[in-house]
């Protein structure tokens, strides 16, 4: 059964009320929790002052997305069991983030770091290193940016709303209340886009399985079709990962993409946003009620074959199921909330590309005496380019290039780990080592993309008689890891020393010291 894409006027009334209706928060945010943001701590980071709740708001809006919301679901229809690692990776994460994010908060609060990049110019002393991992960050999230939009065109299409017209009004008004209220705009919508969200799961996952004969039904229907289906690598899919190699790629995907959520820059800015460490702490406790919602979603993916419904494409399988079984109005509102869940994360998102570059390019190699009000007009128009760009290459290029990048980016972004997480806790690593570990993680994790042709994640890698399947990051991250180490001890034993000075010291990393440092320190040109 295939369902049309006929033009809902009901439908699509109430979506353009509630985005409307979320444009307006986005404006008025500027004079909640007043503050100076003419200075980028302010417009980027809303001072540093969110509690709990706001936080975890936020970084929920920010985490899971509306491609999330789209691509999970999606991927369970397709591949079946393989659209399940997202659960393991959403819980696994949260732990490291318990343990690790406090003394990023510490030490970033100490100093007044507002980019990943920031602490690892301070902790090394290294422009090279640091400009590494900002160009990561930037890199990683641009393609991310732009798969929000593919989240918005799949929810108009499903409207009958079709051309570019939507996306660029959709992300004009996303530029224009970004710009003049910051961080506090996607903080303040997130309120709202997450009970539409919740609400839309909840009334979902109880309708729709009374209307196909319950779950019992879901996933005998889902194991039955599920062979029958081609991945995008040619293989039928699966309603569990039975082969070793399907078990190896399933843990490596879990693992790796738990240790790179955190590392991208719109998570990071997510976390400095907070007042406290133990708000980050609260928040690692509290955070995995989204991961249950997102079960219930990447359930859609099974309802989907149970009702017998055929996307068009597989992005198509949660608005499609949604068309079928509610009234239009509850449409209309269900696709709102997808609408707007992309809202948030994007403007997030460019904003941390913002503050990367404006911190870790522009004042570093362009304007080193830039006040703390040039930074943040530099940062606004930054953000205004990356939407612009964001949005040209969805207009002018196929979707495909922007998943494919996104793939990518998840492999580039587990490349800083060394220099952001490990130095953390140690400055054993020599700071060139770290970074030509660097260099060989992103050049081998995007040969092995390129060499998959972008259809998967997951490489087949042959050594020494030995087979491995494993998400692409892991590779490259052990690779990079590998020869750090080795070349950390090469570079010791032929008495390169790392002289370079740590303006950091071992107390800062605690959040029990909170007095931000009385004068500039000396290692950080900022």
């Amino acid at each position: 059964m295939t369902v049309p894409h006929n033009t809902d006027a009901v439908a699509l009334t109430i979506f353009v009320v509630l985005f409307g209706a979320v444009a307006f928060m986005g404006f008025i945010a500027a004079r909640w929790r007043r503050g100076d943001l003419s200075v980028l701590d302010e417009w980027g980071l809303a001072g540093r002052r969110f509690g709990s709740v706001v936080t975890w708001f936020l970084l929920g809006g920010d985490l899971y997305t509306a491609y999330t919301f789209i691509a999970v679901p999606a991927l369970v229809y397709g591949s079946g069991a393989a659209g399940f690692f997202a659960l393991p990776y959403t819980i696994i994460m949260f732990p490291f983030v318990f343990v690790v994010m406090p003394r990023l908060w510490a030490v970033a609060h100490r100093h007044r770091y507002v980019t990943p990049a920031d602490f690892v110019r301070g902790r090394y002393g290294s422009r090279g290193l640091a400009t590494a991992t900002a160009f990561t960050g930037i890199l990683a999230t641009m393609p991310y940016i732009a798969l929000q939009l593919v989240g918005i065109q799949v929810v108009l299409g499903a409207m009958g709303v079709h051309g570019d017209w939507p996306l660029i009004i959709a992300f004009a008004v996303l530029a224009a209340y970004t710009y003049s209220s910051g961080l506090r705009a996607p903080a303040l919508i997130a309120l709202v886009k997450d009970t539409l969200i919740y609400v839309t799961i909840i009334v979902a996952v109880i309708y729709i399985p009374s209307k196909v004969g319950g779950f019992g039904h879901i996933f005998n229907a889902a194991e039955k079709a599920l062979p029958t289906h081609t991945t995008p690598t040619g293989k039928p899919g699966a309603f569990l990962p039975t082969t070793p190699a399907a078990q190896q790629a399933y843990a490596t995907l879990a693992l790796g993409s738990a240790l790179a959520l955190f590392l991208y820059p719109h998570a990071v800015t997510g976390v400095l946003s907070s007042k406290s460490a133990q708000v980050v702490r609260r928040n690692s406790v509290v955070l995995p009620a989204y991961t249950f919602l997102l079960g219930l979603i990447a359930l859609l993916g099974y309802m989907t074959i149970a009702a017998g419904i055929k996307p068009s494409n597989p992005n198509y399988a949660v608005p499609d199921l949604f068309v079928h079984f509610f009234p239009s109005w509850f449409t209309g509102v269900a696709f709102s909330a997808i609408a707007i869940g992309a809202l948030v994360p994007a403007a997030i998102m460019s904003i941390a590309a913002a503050n990367l570059f404006t911190r870790n390019i522009w004042k570093e190699f362009v304007h080193r005496n830039a006040t703390a009000q040039e930074e943040a007009t530099t940062a606004k128009i930054v953000s205004l380019v990356v939407k612009i760009g964001a949005l040209l290459f969805i207009v002018l290029l196929p979707n495909k290039y922007a998943i494919d990048l996104q793939l990518l980016g998840g492999v580039w972004i587990l490349q800083t780990l060394p220099a952001v997480v490990i130095g953390l806790y140690t400055r054993w690593f020599h700071r060139w080592a770290l970074l030509a570990g660097w260099a060989v993680g992103m050049g081998w994790g995007t040969w092995m993309a390129q060499d998959s042709s972008f259809k998967t994640s997951v490489y087949n890698l042959n050594l020494f008689g030995w087979h491995f399947s494993a998400y692409e990051a892991v590779f490259a991250l052990v690779a990079n890891l590998i020869v750090s180490a080795v070349l950390t001890v090469v570079f010791r034993a032929v008495g390169a020393r790392d002289t370079a000075p740590d303006e950091t010291a071992p107390e800062d990393y605690s959040e029990f010291r909170r007095a931000p440092a009385a004068r500039p320190t000396a290692g950080l040109a900022h």
